[in-house]
This record gives C-alpha cells, structure tokens and sequence, in this order.
C-alpha cells in the first residue's frame, strides 16, 4: 500500500489526533479503508478504534440483507 502525506491547517478547536480519528473513522465508514488500517492511521489499538466507531454509531459490519439472513442460517 502507497502512502501519501497530507499538510492541513487545523482550527484550534480541532486537534492534530482528533483530526486524524476523525479521517480513520470516516474512511472506515466509507470502505476506503480496513479496520487495521484506520486504526493505524487514529495511531489507535484496533479495540480503541472499535471503542471510537461505536461512539459514532458506525457499524462494523456491513452486511446486506441477504448477506445476514445467509450467515443467521448457518
């Protein structure tokens, strides 16, 4: 996986680490990225990461309603 850099301004209301949950978070949401990966990117342990999806009431799994009714039957 590349990475890229990215310089922001921040308000002063917003810091550096609760701009990068934030992005983790959004990115998880949107499926730009993977559990591990937003994790790393909050600089979160993976439980801490799950914690903070939670909070925003971001599933952590996805599933369609076929998807679920599949996986209840096995």
């Amino acid at each position: 996986m590349s990475v890229h850099e990215l310089k922001v301004e921040l308000p002063e209301s917003l810091s550096e680490e609760e701009a990068k949950i934030l992005l983790a978070v959004k990115s998880f949401e949107v499926e730009k990225m993977t559990l591990g990966q937003a994790a790393r990117m909050a600089e979160l342990p993976k439980r801490a990461f799950l914690e903070i999806l939670g909070r925003y009431k971001v599933p952590v799994f996805n599933y369609s309603p076929e998807e679920l009714r599949r996986e209840l039957e096995l």
